[in-house]
């Protein structure tokens, strides 16, 4: 599930990675009549809205629903999300399940790990090129050097999520990310970055190799330890929106004139990385409860999940840390 997240969002940071290359070229076009920030905001915003209404009619419901893949590949696709421990797919929509979640001790750590993970990554893609500026160079200049830090962090974010598919392993994965752009910010408050250029753009590939993973090996997360489709479409939607909120936090706290500080945005990075630790620590030990209570070791992927009818209460339910 994360490295599909991943290919999503991957295509998010490409945008961003691109939007440096089309805003140089906009900012070449001398028409009095449309500046050059206007053109970008056109063009911008029609291929927006080109792509959503295409989108509209050519994307499916659900696998089961594809149109583009055989009967065999829909199977095969409805069987993947059985084994992201999904109890059933294609449940009918049911209000009190959705919410059922959210009287769960856990659920406050969630909305507060989706809170403080997002103003690293609001502040990378919306600030890149005010924080690529302190180097000294122009407007035009700027734009263009905040693409390779976003290539570089694209590679990172498909790298470290299939790496985490692969060992079936989230938190320390979150971690290293958090922590990457979390040296990132430290190395851009601490030195001068106009008599340390080099060291300074580095930093900005730090930056952005770790501030774009957690987007998708979060939600891929949490999704992981919830068998219900209700309770996911719910929480995720909620999460999401929770974390458009740290945009807010980032856009306040990012002033120009506080620069270099990014403290709000190392603290809650540093938050962040302590709720994660304490989340998968809390649910490796109580896997290795649950091993000694039956007297056998068993994995998340081990146990037909049709038989999580009852969720985490099911005794063979292991928590995917």
């Amino acid at each position: 599930m994360g490295f599909r997240l991943a290919i999503m969002q991957s295509f998010a940071v490409l945008a961003s990675a691109f939007s440096g290359l089309i805003s140089f070229g906009a900012f070449q076009i001398n028409d009095p009549a449309v500046k050059g920030w206007q053109w970008l905001f056109i063009i911008e915003g029609s291929m927006t809205l080109v792509t959503g209404a295409v989108a509209f009619f050519l994307l499916p419901d659900g696998a089961h629903k594809a149109w583009f893949l055989s009967d065999r590949e829909r199977a095969a696709a409805t069987a993947r999300l059985l084994r992201d421990t999904s109890s059933e797919v294609d449940t009918p929509f049911d209000l009190k399940s959705a919410f059922e979640s959210w009287s769960d001790w856990k659920f406050p750590v969630w909305c507060l790990i989706t809170f403080t993970y997002p103003v690293a990554y609001a502040t990378a893609m919306n600030f890149f090129p005010l924080i690529v500026q302190r180097l000294g160079y122009s407007v035009i200049k700027t734009n263009l050097w905040t693409v390779a830090p976003n290539l570089v962090g694209a590679v990172f974010l498909l790298c470290v999520a299939k790496s985490s598919d692969y060992f079936r392993e989230r938190t320390f994965h979150i971690v290293f990310s958090l922590a990457v752009s979390l040296v990132g910010m430290v190395i851009l408050i601490a030195i001068n970055v106009e008599s340390n250029k080099a060291v300074a753009y580095f930093a900005c590939f730090l930056m952005a190799a770790g501030s774009y993973i957690p987007s998708c090996l979060v939600h891929a997360w949490h999704n992981n330890n919830n068998v219900h489709e209700n309770s996911r479409a719910a929480n995720t939607g909620f999460f999401v929106g929770l974390g458009n909120f740290a945009g807010v936090l980032s856009a306040g706290t990012f002033r120009t004139q506080y620069l270099p500080t990014l403290i709000a945005t190392c603290c809650c990075n540093a938050v962040c990385i302590v709720l994660v630790l304490g989340l998968g620590g809390w649910m490796r030990m109580e896997n290795h409860r649950r091993d000694s209570k039956q007297g056998l070791k068993l994995k998340e992927n081990q146990t037909d999940t049709s038989q999580f009818k009852e969720g985490e209460k099911s005794p063979e339910w292991r928590y995917f840390p």
